[in-house]
């Protein structure tokens, strides 16, 4: 589903600092897995290359078969909207918007429905994350774990191949990230999704289907 050969990257400012070093990992269809490492050894700058967001690296990422280095801006955008959902340590959602709304902003995106089809698949969606009695409720309103669970509804509402987190359970309690791990993990065992998540948690990672370990820029 993911595949990154010889990925490089350099930041050039201040002055040049190699910061990935030859990466080189796989993704399969379904698979759970997890990227550990300490702070400053890479693992969010390997997520945004990985999601598209960064273009500006050194070898091949191929996503569903497709070779991302060969297309444009726009056409990974749509890859981006069409085949991954992203879930982040701050849910960024838009709080004077409705919960519903929220869920709904890349769908309307996309573009592929209209609003009517795009509401009820984001009411099914906040059905299956247990959250569907908030939907009228605007974003600022409801609770944290409340949030996370509608950042995640949000990820699937265009039905993406991919899940990527990066700090999924950072801002939760102990009682809420065991909810996002169970709801990650249903997603992957009854819907075929593939995840990737960047955590410190080791309880978290040691649960994933595989640890991907990185150092100073390298897979360990």
């Amino acid at each position: 589903m993911l595949e990154t050969r010889h990925i490089d990257k350099y930041f050039l400012e201040p002055v040049k600092f190699h910061v990935l070093k030859d990466i080189n990992i796989e993704l399969q269809k379904g698979e759970f897995v997890s990227i550990m490492g300490k702070s400053g050894c890479g693992k969010s700058t390997l997520l945004y290359i990985l999601s598209t967001m960064d273009t500006a690296y050194e070898g091949e990422l191929w996503i569903d078969g497709d070779k991302m280095s060969d297309l444009t801006q726009n056409e990974l955008a749509r890859i981006r909207n069409e085949k991954i959902g992203f879930v982040f340590q701050f849910h960024y959602l838009l709080p004077e918007f409705t919960v519903l709304k929220n869920v709904m902003l890349p769908a309307l995106k996309l573009g592929r429905e209209d609003v009517e089809g795009i509401r009820a698949r984001a009411m099914e969606k906040l059905e299956i994350l247990g959250v569907s009695d908030q939907a009228n409720k605007k974003a600022y309103r409801i609770s944290g774990g409340q949030k996370q669970r509608v950042s995640i509804a949000r990820a699937l509402i265009n039905d993406p191949k991919i899940i990527m987190g990066d700090e999924p359970t950072g801002n939760l309690d102990s009682k809420n990230s065991e909810n996002v791990f169970n709801i990650l993990k249903t997603l992957c065992d009854s819907m075929g999704m593939s995840l990737l998540v960047v955590t410190h948690d080791i309880d978290f990672a040691e649960r994933t289907d595989r640890i991907i370990e990185m150092g100073d820029g390298t897979i360990l």
